[in-house]
């Protein structure tokens, strides 16, 4: 990977780490459903103007955009408001790759190796290292709701294999388009239109600041940063740098918002990220084989 590659890579895993950060200053200005629905909003337009027509049939597109933009943004948003620290959130979150690869067996027929199988475990055993720890430290119910969103971030990455993109900010700009009016319905009806009214009313810059960060810079950038990235290397070259989300996210939070690590949640940092590096490897191709190794090959003499 060229150096400007390199430095891509590590910049959008800043990116997307900072933005646990932005989501917890964020959701001092707005109502949690609201939030994700302005995030989205503000990501598909203008940008759905300039992206081109959709490139992948609008099926995958409604079911990523349902999957992915209302059920886990919804359920990591209001996970986070009930509680949830932003950097725990951004460590807890990337149990998706342990959910991708059960889905994937599930839904695709994908049998995993027993390095992954191994990875899968282990990071299962972080996960539970840090519900020890948050339940003593604060609730259960919200880590629950980030696993949840984990989830579902799983089953959006298998749908969007499925889907295929072949332009990966195309297709994100268009999948933000579907949970606009979903979210803000359910906003409506579980905040309230008074909540979601004095919310809006009462907008000011650093408010505004985070709905552009999660919108256009976390969204537009770095999924369009990190697609160009996939097409120009194998996806065994880039994936890696996701294991870098968590760091950033977590000292992040410690910088500006003044959140701890304690002795159990460094332990489930290191079981989780090990246990997802794990779960990332690709499987070993078989050797190539060459001439002097292939079986000879069968020749049938035509007797007259």
């Amino acid at each position: 990977m060229r150096p400007a590659h390199l430095l891509l890579a590590v910049l959008v895993a800043a990116v997307w780490g900072v933005n646990f950060t932005v989501i917890e200053i964020g959701l001092d200005h707005f109502p949690p459903l609201l939030f994700s629905a302005l995030r989205f909003l503000v990501a598909a337009v203008p940008a759905v103007f300039l992206v081109g027509r959709p490139k992948v049939a609008w099926k995958w597109i409604v079911a990523v955009g349902l999957v992915l933009g209302v059920a886990k943004f919804g359920l990591l948003f209001v996970g986070m408001d009930a509680g949830m620290p932003a950097g725990l959130s951004s460590l807890v979150l990337q149990v998706q790759a342990v959910f991708t690869a059960l889905i994937a067996f599930l839904a695709l027929g994908e049998r995993p190796t027993w390095t992954r199988a191994s990875g899968m475990l282990v990071a299962l055993a972080g996960i539970a290292v840090a519900a020890v720890d948050e339940g003593a430290s604060g609730p259960l119910t919200a880590f629950a709701l980030v696993v949840a969103a984990a989830a579902c971030w799983g089953a959006s990455n298998v749908l969007t294999r499925r889907a295929a993109p072949p332009d990966a900010l195309n297709f994100m700009v268009w999948v933000s388009t579907v949970p606009v009016l979903p979210l803000l319905a359910l906003s409506l009806l579980l905040e309230g239109p008074t909540r979601d009214y004095e919310a809006l009313r009462a907008l000011d810059w650093q408010g505004a600041g985070t709905v552009v960060y999660v919108a256009w810079i976390t969204t537009v950038f770095g999924f369009g940063a990190w697609g160009r990235l996939l097409r120009r290397h194998p996806a065994s070259t880039v994936a890696p740098f996701s294991l870098l989300v968590p760091a950033f996210g977590m000292m992040s939070a410690a910088v500006f918002l003044g959140e701890s690590m304690t002795p159990l949640r460094w332990c489930a940092a290191a079981l989780l990220v090990g246990g997802v590096a794990l779960t990332s490897v690709p499987p070993r191709r078989p050797p190539a084989v060459g001439p002097a190794d292939r079986p000879a090959r069968r020749v049938d003499v035509v007797r007259s």
